[in-house]
């Protein structure tokens, strides 16, 4: 069942998926009517799933589902990443690999492999201030308060020497 995603409980869960590349205007559209049926038919076994979703800065696809009246099951989560991985397909571009980094530069937002962002940190182009998207969080709660973060409160930091 679709809801809007701003009425979600904060202890819903949340997986985030963020693309290689900025979507254009008609492809989101385009993913957002896709989104709509699938998560108007998403179901744990045949129960409906209330969930939500929302797009972030042309690049980030946020899945987010009420586990207080459902829970999500296996089955239910493999529709979820094979929607994903179709959704891939139809655009060409990558919206599963978690081993990519993405930052924002002034009102823009960056997109680098691990091993680059690395290597930006050891060359001081990316600091501590820099503001990086933590797509390892689990709720809506974390989301609104630790999504987007200086890398110096994020795994990022690690880099960060």
């Amino acid at each position: 069942m679709l809801v809007d995603f701003s009425i979600l409980p904060e202890e819903s869960r949340v997986w985030i998926y963020q693309a290689n590349r900025s979507f254009s205007e008609d492809e989101l559209q385009e993913i957002q009517s896709k989104l709509d049926i699938f998560i108007e038919n998403w179901t744990a076994h045949g129960s409906d799933l209330q969930a939500g979703y929302t797009t972030k800065y042309k690049r980030f696809i946020v899945l987010g589902l009420n586990q207080n009246l459902n829970s999500a099951t296996g089955c239910s989560i493999d529709a979820s990443v094979h929607f994903i991985q179709q959704l891939e397909k139809d655009y060409k571009v990558d919206l599963m690999d978690k081993m990519n980094v993405s930052y924002k530069q002034g009102d823009y937002v960056a997109y680098k492999t691990l091993t680059d962002f690395r290597k930006m940190a050891k060359d001081k182009a990316v600091s501590k201030n820099t503001i990086v998207f933590n797509n390892l969080i689990n709720n809506i709660a974390e989301f609104n308060e630790n999504w987007e973060v200086p890398a110096s409160e994020s795994w990022h930091s690690r880099f960060l020497k």
